[in-house]
């Protein structure tokens, strides 16, 4: 049904129980893109739905089986019009995946291949979200779970993993760190790896909300796209969703696809801006958008070539940006998003400051993460007034908030 490619010598390999990147090129450049022979696949805009979960995609996806009870996917496609003088404002909101964020679509794909390649044990570094994702959507599975975190994630993000009962490894460093000693042990325990690149299965799970957009916009695809960036894995799965329907002729054009990085976690942006060949720059960063603050991307090189097919690019906000974005975007469309998933907020209003975008384009945000999960970062944001309970005093706070 499918093959796989390296991303950077182009050598295709069939899959295997224990093949995760290129031999050849490594584990950096040699990442491994699915590939697949659109003329063998029989799929019709009637085969799906707009409220249906990822399993609708099985033609599409690398799996034999779907293993996940928990619905995953189906996550709203909000339409607002005239928003920042824009003619219509799509939001793709993943905030109300099982554990509240679009990694479920990765982990849905990974648990599905840990059945099929045979394993017990499955494991994951992450910054709070993959962790969450893979410790919900392997509680009512059979599969050990083993997380590794570094011990800054955010304390509501650990909170999951100990009530879904996976093993939590918090190392005392930088996710960067947590994810390299989380390799060796799984290639020492033989355990299967739920690693963001690492792993080539997960940017196909996560390519389905890409899907889900057409399907709810009546196959109609959004001129420009916005997503916040990490590892570079979810932006890279974005074109590939639009990208599959644009060869089994759904579509007939692929958004221009804009990524955008905090300040200071802007290694692929650096990477970009350098120019082919790509070869990853690695920096430390530090944001308040935990979800994004990758200092060493692990899908850097798919992420620039497929942003670079898309005509798009990447763009840099700050702190203060991603704060005001997410307070802005929650008033104005009702979506609380986690400073990553409002990056993208923040990034389109950089765009439209740069004249990137028309004001007549239909443009997409993707939301991909629940506020409530990082709710420290927005603490400064917040300024209760304590009322008395006297009713002169209440009307006399009502009056001032009112003027």
């Amino acid at each position: 049904m499918y093959k796989l490619r390296c991303i950077s010598c182009g050598k295709i390999y069939e899959p295997s129980r224990d093949l995760y990147t290129c031999p050849h090129c490594g584990e950096r450049m040699g990442t491994l893109e699915i590939i697949y022979d659109y003329e063998k696949i029989n799929v019709k805009k009637s085969d799906f739905y707009p409220e249906g979960d990822i399993s609708q995609f099985s033609k599409i996806l690398p799996i034999n089986d779907y293993a996940v009870q928990l619905k995953v996917g189906g996550t709203p496609l909000y339409k607002f019009k005239n928003i920042l003088g824009i003619k219509e404002l799509l939001i793709k909101y993943d905030g109300t995946n099982p554990t509240a964020s679009y990694k479920d679509r990765a982990t849905a794909i990974a648990v599905s291949k840990a059945y099929e390649f045979d394993y017990d044990t499955i494991y994951c570094a992450s910054t709070g979200n993959a962790a969450s994702s893979l410790a919900g959507l392997t509680a009512p599975t059979k599969l050990n779970t083993y997380i590794f975190v570094p011990a800054s994630a955010p304390i509501a993000k650990i909170a999951q993993l100990y009530v879904y009962g996976a093993h939590v490894i918090q190392i005392d460093g930088t996710y960067d760190e947590a994810f390299d000693i989380s390799m060796e042990v799984g290639k020492r325990l033989n355990w299967y790896s739920r690693n963001s690149a690492i792993n080539p299965y997960l940017l196909e799970g996560k390519k389905t909300g890409a899907l889900e957009v057409i399907i709810q916009n009546n196959f109609e695809p959004p001129d420009v796209v916005f997503v916040g960036v990490g590892d570079g894995t979810v932006i890279s799965s974005i074109f590939k969703g639009f990208f599959d329907f644009y060869n089994l002729g759904l579509i007939k054009k692929i958004p221009k696809i804009i990524g955008i990085q905090a300040k200071n976690a802007d290694a692929i942006v650096r990477t970009f801006e350098k120019g082919k060949p790509y070869i990853p720059t690695d920096i430390t960063s530090t944001t308040i958008a935990d979800s994004i603050s990758v200092g060493k991307p692990r899908d850097v090189i798919k992420a620039c070539k497929y942003v670079e097919k898309s005509g798009g690019t990447f763009l840099r906000v700050s702190d203060e940006e991603i704060l005001k974005a997410i307070s802005e975007l929650a008033r104005f469309s009702g979506v609380f998003g986690e400073p990553a998933g409002a990056a993208s907020y923040a990034g389109l209003k950089k765009a439209i400051e740069l004249d990137l975008v028309g004001k007549d384009e239909k443009i997409c945000i993707f939301v991909t993460g629940n506020g409530l999960k990082d709710i420290k970062s927005v603490e400064k944001l917040i300024k209760p007034t304590k009322v008395k309970p006297y009713l002169d005093d209440v009307l006399s706070f009502i009056n001032e908030v009112k003027s």
